[in-house]
């Protein structure tokens, strides 16, 4: 029996995962949480992007971990995704039209990465963004080994004193709680979030868009009512279903 996905591999990156054929197809570069690259959750939304008709590249950014543990981001050099973007464009499977889709820690990562090259001008920016349970401003590093759940002593979303992301070797401008300047991105854009999400609050999302807003943005935003940051079965069914709906209008 053929496979109606397979897998494919973008040489220096990682494995991708598309229909069958020779495309080429609408690509999506994928990008975890807090999880990390080892937990296979952004391996299990590309099958479902491959399952309609979508090349689905999960980069996996984190460092360090293994099937057991998370690993961390720390210094990751946001630079580097802009060659992962190229990469995926340049991929021969790949169409003209690239999306970026990032959950959580992976959506504050999409956002920063779409802002950084829209003010710096950089060629080959998404052609379009999803974001899950995004937050509207820079976060601090995050470490498995350390991290407690809410209400435990110690309990903290990131680490403070340590610097999750760099762009051109540098710090600057990617410090703890400052503004994550999405507004500079001119593209389509999709924000959704969970109304009862414990571990970023959906507070971080009716920021982001009202701040759009009033930069003459027009971003489409769901509010998953009673969802937490993870959504139930039925709840991921709208979201996916919304997802798909975006990208295959915009790429």
């Amino acid at each position: 029996m053929p496979l109606n996905i397979v897998q494919r591999l973008l040489p220096g990156w990682g494995i991708t995962y598309g229909p069958s054929g020779d495309g080429p197809f609408p690509a999506i570069m994928l990008l975890h949480g807090s999880e990390g690259a080892w937990a296979g959750w952004s391996h299990r939304d590309a099958m479902l992007f491959a399952a309609h008709g979508f090349l689905a590249f999960p980069y996996g950014y984190s460092s360090g971990g293994n099937a057991w543990s998370a690993g961390h981001i720390i210094d990751y050099p946001l630079d580097r995704s802009v060659e992962a973007l190229k990469a995926l464009r340049e991929f021969q499977f790949a169409d003209e039209r690239v999306g970026l889709y990032g959950i959580s820690r992976g959506a504050e990562h999409a956002l920063l990465l779409a802002s950084l090259m829209a003010r710096d001008k950089l060629e080959g920016a998404p052609d379009a963004i999803a974001v899950h349970s995004p937050p509207d401003v820079v976060c601090g590093a995050f470490d498995a080994l350390s991290f407690r759940d809410a209400g435990d002593p110690g309990w903290q979303a990131w680490d403070a004193s340590k610097r999750a992301w760099t762009w051109c070797d540098s710090h600057d401008g990617l410090l703890p709680t400052t503004l994550i300047e999405i507004e500079r991105y001119p593209g389509p854009l999709l924000l959704s979030h969970g109304t009862q999400d414990r571990m970023w609050s959906v507070e971080m999302t009716k920021r982001l868009e009202q701040r759009l807003c009033e930069h003459g943005r027009s971003p489409e935003v769901h509010y998953y009512e009673g969802e937490d940051h993870i959504p139930s079965s039925s709840g991921q069914n709208q979201h996916y279903e919304l997802l798909l709906d975006f990208f295959s209008k915009h790429l």
